[in-house]
């Protein structure tokens, strides 16, 4: 990896961060409103509207938000994908024009896993990314700094990726560590490392022992302990048992108020209550790397998921670099560009190592 002046970071360090992040929550960007950037309705915020009416309709908050996150897939109409093309265009079509305003500046590449480096498969266990996708991500850590920034436990995502080179950030940027490749000789055991969620650890594994035993009646739900963070994943559940695990669920959480839900892609996320997300691990990182001053850098964060939207967010609102959004269909989001699917991706990071070695004469 290149321009690797790595700054040494502790516990300490991150802690500072989180706590500077939270004061400015409230300062990053404004709420967006019931119609979306791109022209899309917000579906949660019709449920807050509706709950808000008092005409006596009952509404399972989780479950909508299960159902919103999770939309049966169906093929856009001729005007929605239109409008999806113009307002977030092919980053792969639009490729020149992107470089050209990155001109001058460090690019730092950032990564999803799932839906983004590897196809989304029923079994998580069994998300594999392939050797070709491999060789693109380990030929553009040669020239860029790369990132994994994935809901999944660091550990578990290395084991996807086995690439030594990169920096790996899981349960959604709480567990951050950087390689040891290019470090001073005496300093090889010191590298980048943030843990803001550390304390929590023992709850999370009470909340996950006690999961696993309260969901098991249901056919298909799976917990996945991701170390910071617990998912659980309902893809091979049928939706009739959503609202079944979605009231397990809650019904466990409610007793911690250390803890709260989140969505993904067919997964209920259990989170500590902090500040931390991965648009605090994108910031982390960066300036671990030396750029906190944002003047010189050029990120570009591609991701599929909801989760990636805290990270498409800070971009935008830095107005550096760029978001990507991996998806077939039209979402709500921060994002710039957006890409089909892995495959895409995978060109997507062909071309850039590609455009990089045209550089050299």
């Amino acid at each position: 990896m290149t321009n690797q002046n790595m700054v040494i970071s502790d516990a300490k360090s991150c802690l500072t961060m989180a706590i500077a992040a939270a004061m400015s929550e409230s300062t990053m960007l404004p709420q967006k409103p019931l119609i979306s950037q791109n022209g899309y309705l917000s579906l949660k915020k019709i449920l807050k509207k509706l709950e808000s009416c008092g005409n006596g309709a009952r509404i399972n908050p989780l479950l909508d938000s299960m159902r919103a996150s999770s939309p049966t897939r169906r093929a856009s109409d001729a005007k929605d994908q239109s409008s999806w093309t113009l307002r977030l265009p092919s980053a792969l079509s639009m490729f020149e024009e992107m470089m050209s305003v990155s001109k001058g500046k460090q690019i730092v590449v950032f990564l999803d896993y799932d839906g983004t480096l590897s196809p989304i498969v029923e079994d998580p266990e069994h998300a594999f990314m392939t050797n070709e996708m491999r060789d693109a991500v380990k030929g553009v850590a040669k020239f860029f700094p790369t990132a994994i920034v994935s809901g999944r436990s660091r550990a578990k995502v290395y084991s996807f990726v086995r690439l030594s080179e990169l920096y790996y950030a899981g349960s959604h940027g709480m567990d951050i560590k950087g390689p040891t490749e290019g470090l001073k000789r005496g300093r090889e055991n010191q590298t980048v490392l943030c843990q803001p969620a550390r304390e929590f650890l023992p709850i999370i594994n009470e909340v996950y022992r006690t999961l696993i035993d309260k969901i098991k009646h249901i056919p298909g739900a799976k917990v996945e302990n991701n170390k910071f963070c617990l998912s659980v994943h309902y893809r091979c559940v049928e939706e009739k048992n959503w609202a079944k695990l979605g009231d397990e669920v809650k019904s466990i959480v409610k007793g911690y108020q250390q803890l709260r839900l989140t969505q993904g892609r067919k997964v209920i996320e259990i989170r500590p209550t902090i500040k931390w997300d991965k648009g605090n691990a994108l910031e982390f990182l960066l300036e671990s790397l030396g750029y906190a001053e944002w003047n010189d850098i050029f990120p570009i964060y591609i991701g599929d998921d909801r989760t990636d939207e805290d990270a498409f967010k800070v971009i935008r609102r830095k107005g550096q670099g760029l978001g990507i959004l991996v998806s077939e269909s039209p979402k709500e989001t921060y994002a710039s560009y957006s890409l089909n699917e892995p495959s895409e991706v995978m060109d997507f990071l062909t071309q850039l190592v590609e455009w990089k070695q045209s550089q050299y004469p």
